[in-house]
């Protein structure tokens, strides 16, 4: 893997990265959780493109990912993807929050960016245990890294200490594989 892999505590919406990911809901108009934080701060800008999008092709189904303009965020793009909400493990789950981060990094590839930065996926109001989500996202995004060229620099920026001690285990015992 060539691209560079950081861990950090924080708030998604102050990174400097090429894009950032939100944790959306299917409307695309915002919400609460990191999805609230990043429209907020971003202003009305990033909801009339959610608009646009939502016009030519509806709800966003979950896995999928869509590009926005960062508006006045310090990232220069947003990436809205719809996590899936926690049902016990038995309805596609795993598989279903994988394709969020890999359809994100090759929408972040497709359009040349050099770095992105996620949040935990799923893992607030969706209800996805931190700990499955860490695994999944910690594994796929290294696969893609490892597969793919282009992306330089991704982070995953983790609200809370215990969110980011979950994930710093996680790497650890991935790395170590």
């Amino acid at each position: 893997m060539k691209a560079n892999l950081s861990l950090i505590q924080g708030d998604i919406t102050k990174q400097k990265t090429d894009a950032i990911v939100n944790a959306a809901n299917s409307t695309l108009m915002g919400g609460g959780g990191v999805d609230g934080a990043i429209h907020y701060a971003g202003g009305p800008v990033i909801l009339e493109e959610c608009k646009e999008i939502r016009k030519k092709q509806g709800l966003l189904p979950t896995g999928e990912a869509v590009i926005t303009s960062g508006g006045k965020l310090p990232a220069k793009y947003v990436i809205h993807t719809v996590g899936p909400v926690w049902k016990g493990g038995t309805h596609n789950e795993p598989v279903l929050l994988a394709n969020c981060y890999r359809n994100s990094l090759n929408l972040a590839k497709k359009k040349g960016l050099k770095s992105i930065s996620f949040p935990s996926i799923s893992t607030g109001i969706y209800s996805y245990p931190v700990d499955k989500a860490s695994e999944i996202a910690v594994k796929t995004v290294i696969g893609f890294l490892n597969n793919n060229k282009g992306i330089e620099e991704v982070y995953f920026v983790l609200y809370d200490s215990f969110t980011f001690s979950t994930y710093k285990k996680a790497l650890e015992e991935y790395t170590k594989k």
